[in-house]
């Protein structure tokens, strides 16, 4: 019995030690709240008045919201839907939505995903830190996407 307890211990000191010993504190880059606030107002000014944008955080998080003069209620859903899609798969929402159409059909069933035009990763290198979407442009997704991309180049500078 004792025996037992011996080797129970040995294997959970052999399990313990090696993890303490790597452990360290995480260094993430993330989307301040001051970026995501030029993002989002530049590609409002791009896109116009009737346009909702909103930039996520790396967590997929809000992080801002702009909701344009007479835009429909339902763009709020719609903008941070597309921005969460490219911040979880870092890549454009229409990009997503053209291969989930045939390759990874089951990723369209996860919650808060939508496969629609207008969502823009924003990216440090190959690493994806946030999202940028829209809703509303009065030519649609290409416009929002666009719209998307202005508001990120304004911040070129700092995503390196």
């Amino acid at each position: 019995m004792m025996f037992r307890v011996l080797a129970a211990a040995g294997v959970a000191t052999v399990l313990v030690v090696p993890s303490s010993v790597n452990a360290q504190v995480l260094m993430q880059r993330d989307v301040s709240a001051k970026m995501a606030l030029t993002i989002a107002e530049t590609a409002w000014a791009e896109c116009g008045a009737r346009v909702s944008v909103a930039v996520v955080d790396r967590a997929g998080k809000m992080k801002v919201f702009i909701q344009g003069d007479g835009a429909s209620p339902h763009n709020l859903e719609l903008a941070e839907r597309k921005a969460y899609t490219a911040r979880t798969f870092g890549r454009t929402s229409i990009d997503w939505a053209k291969r989930t159409e045939t390759q990874v059909p089951g990723q369209r069933s996860l919650a808060h995903v939508i496969p629609l035009q207008g969502g823009v990763p924003i990216k440090v290198g190959d690493e994806t830190i946030g999202g940028v979407g829209l809703s509303g442009a009065p030519n649609g997704g290409p416009q929002e996407e666009a719209c998307g991309n202005s508001g990120i180049a304004k911040v070129a500078d700092q995503l390196k």
